[in-house]
């Protein structure tokens, strides 16, 4: 045999069997806890939840002001001046605003120091009281995170409160928590003003815009948020500043169900969240750039905010709509926000990574040709290389295709993203396949509910399996309890299964004026710790990371005894590319599902231009037989690929053109979809699928 072949084969022999002996990393360990009989597990790197990562720091107001003096004269926030406005009106009559946003002007760690503590005064200067609270009620940006920082000072309780709650639920938000302030921008200023007459306590408003409404005035005292700052450099009051155990935010959820409720957090619960993230997003720190544009009324992106600071690092705001090149707001030609700031680090909902998945898969296709099988072979090694095989693109061939091949698309994000935390809702193997991939970034999937500060399991950098949310985060003990009514218990074979129940540091008290709820969801064990029960199914795997597999609310039973998990079957069939998304319903009388899509428009124009399909407009299209024929025919392989039950695709489907969308009410501002509103709104289509 050739030494040149002996010497290429037994590096490869040797590595393999070095690789076959290797002992699966322990991620999570079990651990003896109280509380309901169950199988616990922690973080394999901690004995016990961690409450705080900085010595002598146990509240946010602490941990701000402590970066604040460490990076004095650090860029810290970063806004886009806006170039330019304008409408522009396409074919068919519609029209779309477009921006033209030029490169981000920056705060410094010492002048947003200044401007918080300026407006910490202000606010007392105005006449809040320490015992009143405080509403922020709009989209993220630069004032949203002052004004929160202010309230801290102050040990002033702030209600979150999404720009996009309808009003109802913003009626029924601020009237709960008798708020007296709500700081707000101009287009919420407006829906502020129409349910003016239902507000019992609002006495002041402070309009993050200096244009404010004229048709705003006369029922509050309404000043400008550079108003507020001034009275506050011109009168000086001390800082009044709150204990770990003092309530730092009332967090509405946008709730899927029914009225929204406030979820009461402490210093602590959100401290002990921030501690254990900093240890598992590899080396972050002051060389780091976070582009901030999912809500800051949502506790994911809370969280973010308030570690960025910490370690030193930098944030540049932007929006869902402007995010990148070809966002919907970006005039064509200009540079979207992820361009112009070349962030390293994200934090992302499933969703946003669905539509950057699905952009890049159309523009491959577009392109078709040589480019297209130049990204199919260079996805296939990469692959193969991820799901383990030492035969797959490794080493210079790696890098060569990510110059060739994928240097363009992690250009759509900047080009520098090196990790991604995704949350809100389950991602799809697909999608964080195909991310990982594309922008050579891991992403770190985690499990996390509001009632939790986002704290639960979180995936570690190393870890490259897919459709697991990771293990427990060093802040929280997750524990699986038997839930036998469905079928789940801890004893099954060969991974524990039962309802996720979360306990540690980072559990929230419960929920603003509403005991009875909180008492069914929260407990405290005879040892002191506090458990959150989640609703939702978990197994898990042999190295203590956890699987989402179902939830009690969202299984049904069909007639003949099947059960079906809702959420699960619609996780699986948004991969089909004609899905925008989708809503799976069950019926117990029948024994067959039925599905509510939104079509995703760009793949369904471009099979019906390719199919010569005739159509008027995209509500025409998504009415033709051939048409839905099509994207069920789509579904079933999706279906039949993700290995679902017969009973579990649904038999009939009705395909909707408009999106959904939180304005609309039928999907919450984390874009998950609102059952209950949904099947309202379709009483009529549901009922008539079950009609022939």
């Amino acid at each position: 045999m050739s030494v040149y072949i002996v010497g290429a084969i037994v590096p490869i022999v040797f590595t393999l069997l070095l690789r076959n002996t290797k002992n699966v990393k322990k991620r999570g360990v079990p651990v003896d806890a109280g509380g309901d009989p169950g199988y616990t597990i922690r973080n394999s790197r901690f004995p016990s939840p961690v409450e705080t990562a900085w010595e002598d720091v146990s509240t946010l107001a602490e941990l701000f002001e402590q970066a604040c003096k460490e990076h004095y004269d650090k860029p810290l926030l970063g806004t886009r001046k806006e170039i330019s406005r304008e409408v522009e009106v396409t074919d068919d009559g519609r029209s779309f605003e477009k921006l033209h946003m030029g490169d981000y002007e920056w705060l410094t760690y010492g002048k947003a120091f200044e401007a918080v503590c300026n407006f910490a005064s202000g606010l007392v200067h105005l006449g809040h009281g320490k015992e009143e609270r405080v509403a922020i009620f709009a989209d993220t940006r630069e004032e949203w995170f002052l004004a929160l920082q202010a309230c801290f000072r102050r040990n002033v309780t702030v209600v979150t409160i999404y720009a996009s709650l309808g009003e109802e639920a913003l009626c029924h938000s601020l009237n709960e928590t008798e708020v007296t302030t709500v700081i707000c921008g101009n287009k919420e200023l407006k829906k502020l003003v129409n349910i003016s007459g239902q507000l019992d306590t609002v006495k002041r408003v402070i309009c993050m815009d200096d244009e404010i409404p004229t048709s705003a005035s006369g029922r509050w005292t309404i000043t400008s948020f550079a108003d507020v700052e001034r009275a506050g450099r011109e009168n000086t009051i001390a800082a009044d500043l709150p204990l770990s155990a003092d309530v730092a935010v009332i967090m509405y959820t946008s709730g899927s169900t029914g009225l929204p409720k406030g979820v009461m957090m402490t210093h602590g619960n959100v401290l002990a969240t921030v501690s254990a993230v900093m240890t598992i997003v590899p080396g972050l720190g002051s060389k780091d750039v976070y582009l901030a544009y999912l809500p800051l009324a949502h506790i994911l992106e809370l969280a973010a905010e308030n570690l960025i600071p910490a370690v030193g690092g930098i944030i540049g705001y932007g929006t869902p709509l402007t995010l990148t090149d070809t966002s919907s707001k970006i005039k064509a030609g200009t540079k979207g926000d992820a361009t112009v700031l070349s962030p390293t680090v994200m934090a992302a909902v499933p969703a946003i990574l669905d539509r950057v998945r699905d952009g890049v898969r159309k523009k491959v296709d577009a392109k078709g040709g040589l480019a297209k099988k130049l990204f199919d072979l260079a996805y296939a090694r990469r692959l193969s290389a991820i799901n383990g095989s030492w035969f797959g693109a490794w080493g210079l061939e790696k890098f060569l295709w990510d110059v060739i091949v994928f240097k363009k698309v992690r250009a759509i994000l900047g080009g520098r993203i090196r990790f991604l935390l995704s949350g809100g809702a389950p991602l799809s193997a697909d999608t964080q396949r195909f991310i990982n991939i594309c922008l050579g970034a891991p992403i770190g999937q985690g499990y996390g509910l509001t009632e939790t500060c986002a704290g639960a399991t979180f995936s570690e950098v190393d870890d490259t399996s897919v459709g697991r949310v990771g293990s427990p985060l060093p802040c929280s003990f997750v524990k699986l309890i038997d839930w036998p009514e469905g079928g789940y218990l801890i004893s099954d074979s060969p991974m524990p299964r039962g309802e996720i129940v979360v306990g540690g540091p980072s559990v929230t008290l419960g929920y603003f004026k509403n005991e009875e709820k909180t008492k069914e969801v929260y407990k405290v064990d005879e040892r002191g710790m506090r458990w959150f029960y989640t609703g939702d199914i978990g197994q898990f795997h042999p190295d203590g990371c956890l699987e989402i597999i179902d939830r009690k609310k969202d299984i049904v039973k069909l007639q003949h005894g099947e059960y079906v998990s809702l959420g699960k079957v619609e996780a699986a069939l948004s991969v089909s590319p004609y899905v925008d998304n989708i809503m799976l319903h069950a019926d117990p009388f029948h024994s067959y599902c039925v599905a509510l899509v939104v079509a995703s428009q760009p793949a369904v124009e471009e099979w019906a231009s390719k199919r010569g399909v005739a159509f008027t407009d995209f509500a025409d299209l998504c009415e033709k037989e051939e048409t839905i024929k099509e994207v069920h025919s789509s579904l079933v392989q999706v279906a039949k690929k993700s290995r679902l039950e017969k009973f579990e695709i649904p038999a009939k489907i009705k395909l909707l053109s408009t999106p959904w969308t939180p304005e609309s009410g039928l999907v919450t501002a984390a874009l998950k979809i609102k059952r209950e509103a949904i099947r309202k709104a379709f009483s009529e289509d549901l009922a008539n699928f079950y009609a022939s």
